[in-house]
């Protein structure tokens, strides 16, 4: 925990642009430090457009990865394209995508360091080499690392931009009725369990489209695609609606009905435009084999489960 007394200088100035020069925070990380309450003012929660008064206590507690030794390990990985400048995987569930504390190493930024050697991108800091987009620990599915900053900046601008189509399979309990819709409510973090994302009016844009794949009576099978990127956005956004994704333990009451490991979310592909070439790409992945299984079962199952 680090705390700040304020200068008489900086009354009235923004709390970020405050704290970006009286500590070694940038000031990118001090704005994310303050969307996930973890910059208080007078022990009380503030905006990134709060304005500093005079007696104000600023207490800053920083959870970037400390003392993590960054190595290359030889893990498999599914790889779906490579060149010089990108590499695309396959991420399995349960692999965490860059280390951090709690999860020092065996991560995909371990993985791909082995096969990458020194190629990756370093615009993502010393513990996210090459990495442009994330997903959760167990979702599975297309992800795109950069060998390069100019690929790694080309990628961000597609991102940022939504000019990266990203899509997914989602499996979820509940009987969708709605062919297809367009889920738009504010992500940010849960004011009842900080390890957890939640809709709040505080939160930031979020726009999630899905239409219906099939129907297995009290499951459904769904083709989602982001516009946005937020943290646990798909799982967040259906569970509000009321459809749980099936292996969620998080959002789902805790509720693994299949007994999986892992949840049934799969980024299925992505189509962007090469970073370096220009031109259009789209790269798929496969179905995990325990998703597959679980869409096989509900199959055999189906006609007896719809309504």
């Amino acid at each position: 925990m680090e705390v700040i007394y304020i200068k008489d200088n900086a009354i009235g100035e923004r709390i970020d642009s405050y704290l970006a020069k009286d500590t070694e925070h940038s000031r990118a990380n001090i704005q994310r430090l303050i969307e996930e309450e973890k910059i208080l003012v007078n022990n009380s929660k503030v905006k990134v457009s709060y304005k500093i008064q005079q007696g104000d206590e600023i207490k800053i507690q920083d959870d970037q990865p400390k003392e993590i030794s960054l190595k290359a390990q030889e893990i498999p990985l599914e790889i779906l394209y490579e060149d010089k400048d990108i590499i695309v995987v396959n991420k399995a569930k349960g692999m965490v995508v860059h280390p951090a504390n709690g999860n020092p190493d065996g991560t995909l930024v371990n993985a791909v360091m082995s096969i990458c050697k020194d190629s990756l991108s370093g615009i993502g800091g010393e513990i996210r080499p090459g990495i442009v987009h994330r997903l959760d620990k167990d979702t599975s599915g297309v992800i795109v690392i950069a060998k390069n900053d100019k690929a790694h900046i080309n990628m961000s601008e597609q991102i940022k931009n939504h000019e990266v189509e990203k899509t997914y399979i989602a499996l979820v309990r509940g009987f969708v009725k709605e062919s297809e819709a367009t889920i738009n409510m504010p992500i940010g973090r849960s004011t009842k369990d900080r390890k957890k994302m939640a809709v709040t009016k505080e939160g930031k844009s979020a726009i999630t489209h899905f239409k219906v794949i099939e129907r297995f009576g009290n499951y459904t099978l769904l083709e989602v695609k982001i516009e946005t990127g937020r943290t646990h956005q798909i799982r967040v956004h259906l569970t509000e609606i009321g459809y749980p994704i099936v292996g969620d333990t998080v959002y789902s009451n805790g509720k693994n009905e299949w007994n999986i490991q892992g949840q049934c979310l799969h980024a299925k592909s992505l189509k962007f435009k090469h970073p370096i070439t220009g031109k259009e790409m789209f790269i798929e992945a496969p179905l995990p084999e325990y998703f597959e299984n679980v869409i096989s079962k509900l199959g055999t199952r189906g006609r007896s489960l719809n309504p």
